[in-house]
């Protein structure tokens, strides 16, 4: 069985993407991670307790876009997220919250 598919968001496409509402961006890392700051504008879905079926609904436009710190509870979470059948979740900021933050941008 193969992997999940994956596309790759740069820093550059996910704030050009949030600034502009074709981004919908859905932070997958835990309560007490989120509740130390997350990405403005950012819904919340944990991995520990991803619900596929509560990811914004495909709509022409938009791109539901997966994160977490570094990378890789994204991954896992696109992987749920394809197999329950949502074949339009395919991208994710690989560099999560580590890069975001050390590129200095604003957490909430």
């Amino acid at each position: 069985m193969s992997g999940p598919i994956v596309e790759d968001v740069s820093l550059a496409d996910l704030k050009k993407g949030l600034a502009d509402g074709s981004i919908l961006l859905v932070d997958v890392r835990e309560q007490i991670e989120w509740d130390a700051g997350h990405i403005p504008g950012a819904l919340f879905n944990p991995l520990s307790i991803f619900d596929p079926a509560a990811l914004p609904p495909a709509a022409p436009g938009k791109r539901v876009v997966l994160h977490c710190r570094s990378g890789r509870r994204s991954i896992d979470a696109l992987d749920a997220a394809q197999k329950f059948g949502r074949e339009d979740v395919r991208a994710h900021f690989g560099g999560g919250m580590l890069d975001w933050v050390g590129a200095g941008e604003p957490v909430e």
